[in-house]
Parts: structure tokens; C-alpha cells; sequence
């Protein structure tokens, strides 16, 4: 069957028109929007249009709240604290980042706690924002939700997918060091993907319900579920654990322990570090970022590789065709779409068509 692909913009619209009728006002559901479409069209599925379904799911449970905005706690220089009142995360992360790129500029560095947010989705955004104002930034986030990694060595979940994310700006002819990963092995969005196609997943990756390897997917999503390994064994779990002190104990007062999970509940937490540059070094330290990425871009590849790249370019280049080509939704996404936006009273098929 052949693959069907959408206009990002139609996508942004769909997903504008289900935003609003579920309750957000209209500059919410632009960012929101857009933020997913943005995120299907860098390749991060995970973080993208599917993302709907659940967002519906806690307006329904009273987990998600429309119309909410980053709220300062704390602003006691370099120190930022913000609350996001479980509103919509993209809206919330958005404005506490710009919050802090404003100290950061000001002062030379802001360190930003973030808390209360609903999913603030793909991380990497607000390492965009930083990069566009000229700062690095370097996040550490974790998610309040049912426990889906494994920790190293441990055969039940435990922790969350838990994302980093370190961003650098780049110079003319130098595209921008956008590092932004889940500590898990894979995402839990893609093995819904893979088990909705009926596909497995790679050796590695997942633990069955008794803490054995296994390619199924399906066991994410049946009761007791399986878990995700760490990327990386130890190195990757290290990570993950961090990310559950530095955002959920440190900046959130919200770790994902057992007693502050509920059904269809996602919180994230976040502990970010918006530094100049031009404050810690001159402008020499630009130059020599410039001089180590072709260096590790020059490097032979390997046989059977398509060669180095830096982090940020495959999500450039995944935009670049999604923009021409369109994006690609899995079969459940699009009966999500059609079932929520149709429980509306809207005509999916007319917005996704144009």
C-alpha cells in the first residue's frame, strides 16, 4: 500500500482547529500546533501529531489545563523559577525559555527551573530558541508519567524517557550543534508505530514483562507492560537518573516515584543552563567550534556508512523533504485525528485536504 503524506500545512491546521475546540485559545493552539507538526516534519515522530491523542486524553482527565502561561515563582538572578500550572508544555517551555534567554542576555547566564508543565514535546525547540538568540543551552527534562525505561541491569521500568538536550550556535556556513536525545534505547511512541504496523523492533531495545530481550513492541502496551533498555547500558541510565534528580527532584519537586503517577497523567520537570558564550570566552571560541566540527565531519567513513554528520543536520535534512514531500503519519495517528477532531464537529478529511 502506498504511503500517504500530508502538507505540513494542513497538518498545522488539523491539529489547530481540534486545539481549539477542545479549549485553547487561538495563539495556544498555534504554538501547540505547530510545535508537533514540527517535530513529525524533523523526524521525531514520537513528539509529533500522535502526540493529540494523548493531550486529549488528559483534557479529559483534568491532567492538562487550556490557557495557561509560564508563572515566575522565583527570579533571583542567575536563578529563574517557573510554574507551568499543567498547562499546554510548548506554550509553557516557550515562554520560560524566553524568559531566561532575557536573563541570560542581561546577565551572562540564567539557570532556568521548570516545573508543572505538561509534555513540552520535542526539546530541541527550545535549544532552537536558544541558539537563535545567540546563547547555548543545555537542558535536562523528565516525565511524570507510567514508567517505561528500564534501569541498567534492572529487568522492570522505572524511570521515564528522560531527554537531554545541549545546543550551540553555529556561524555563516556552519549549521548550529543541536544535541537532543531520550536517554531510552527508543522511544515508547515508535514502538506504538512499529506494533501498530505489526513490525518488530531491533535486538536490544525492549525487555518483556519478566525482564527478558525481546523485538516485540506490543509488550509496551499490555498489562504488566515490558521496558525499554537505556541507550548505551550504564551510560545511558546514568543519564536518565540525572535527569530524574536535576529536573524531577531538583527544579520540579515532582520525581516519577510511585506515589506521583496517575493514570493519563504527563508532567515534565526541567533543569536548564541558558549561558553567552561571548561572556566566558572571546570570540576565538567560535572559530575553534568551527575548526573541531569539520574536523569530526572530515573523518573517513566507514564502509557500508554514509559518513559523519553533526548533531542537527539529519533533522535539517528530514525537514528539507518533509517540506517538499510532505509529512507521513502511521494508520492510528490518522484514525486518532478523524475520531477526536470528528467528536468535534469537524470535517478532518476537509482540513486535511485543504
Amino acid at each position: 500500500m502506498s504511503e500517504v503524506r500530508y502538507r505540513p500545512d494542513r497538518l498545522v491546521a488539523t491539529l489547530d482547529a481540534i486545539l481549539r475546540r477542545s479549549g485553547s485559545p487561538a495563539e495556544e493552539a498555534a504554538i501547540v500546533a505547530a510545535n508537533l507538526v514540527e517535530a513529525d516534519a524533523r523526524g521525531h515522530a514520537s513528539h509529533g501529531v500522535c502526540q493529540i491523542a494523548v493531550y486529549t486524553r488528559s483534557l479529559e482527565l483534568g491532567h492538562l489545563q487550556p490557557d495557561r502561561h509560564a508563572r515566575i515563582i522565583r527570579d533571583e538572578a542567575p536563578f529563574l523559577v517557573v510554574d507551568g500550572d499543567v498547562g499546554y508544555g510548548q506554550v509553557i517551555a516557550l515562554e520560560a525559555t524566553d524568559l531566561a534567554i532575557e536573563r541570560a542576555k542581561a546577565g551572562g547566564a540564567c539557570i532556568l527551573a521548570l516545573r508543572n508543565a505538561h509534555h513540552i514535546g520535542r526539546v530541541g525547540s527550545y535549544g532552537e530558541q536558544c541558539i537563535d538568540a545567540g546563547l547555548i543551552g543545555l537542558f535536562f527534562v523528565n516525565v511524570v508519567s507510567r514508567p517505561l525505561a528500564a534501569p541498567h541491569g534492572g529487568g522492570r521500568p522505572r524511570l521515564g524517557t528522560n531527554p537531554v538536550c545541549i545546543a550551540v550556535p553555529g556561524t555563516p556556513g556552519y549549521a548550529p550543534f543541536l544535541l537532543d536525545f531520550a536517554t531510552s534505547a527508543i522511544a515508547a511512541n515508535k514502538c506504538r508505530i512499529k506494533a501498530s504496523l505489526g513490525a518488530e523492533v531491533e535486538d536490544g531495545l525492549l525487555l518483556d514483562p519478566e525482564g527478558r530481550p525481546t523485538r516485540d513492541p506490543g509488550v509496551m502496551f499490555t498489562e504488566p507492560t515490558g521496558a525499554i533498555l537505556p541507550f548505551g547500558g550504564h551510560k545511558g541510565y546514568g543519564l536518565a537518573l540525572a535527569c530524574e534528580i536535576l529536573a524531577g527532584a531538583l527544579a520540579g519537586g515532582l520525581p516519577a516515584l510511585p506515589e506521583n503517577l496517575r493514570p493519563g497523567r504527563v508532567v515534565n520537570n526541567a533543569l536548564a543552563f541558558i549561558i553567552d558564550p561571548n561572556r566566558v570566552a572571546g570570540p576565538e571560541w567560535q572559530t575553534l567550534t568551527d575548526a573541531v566540527l569539520d574536523h569530526v565531519a572530515d573523518t573517513p567513513p566507514a564502509p557500508g556508512s554514509d559518513g559523519v554528520s553533526i548533531p542537527g543536520e539529519p533533522e535539517a535534512l528530514h525537514r528539507m523533504t518533509a517540506m517538499d514531500r510532505g509529512i507521513a503519519l502511521d494508520p492510528d495517528t490518522v484514525a486518532a485525528l478523524h475520531r477526536i477532531g470528528g467528536g468535534l464537529g469537524l470535517d478532518v478529511k476537509a482540513l486535511l485536504e485543504g
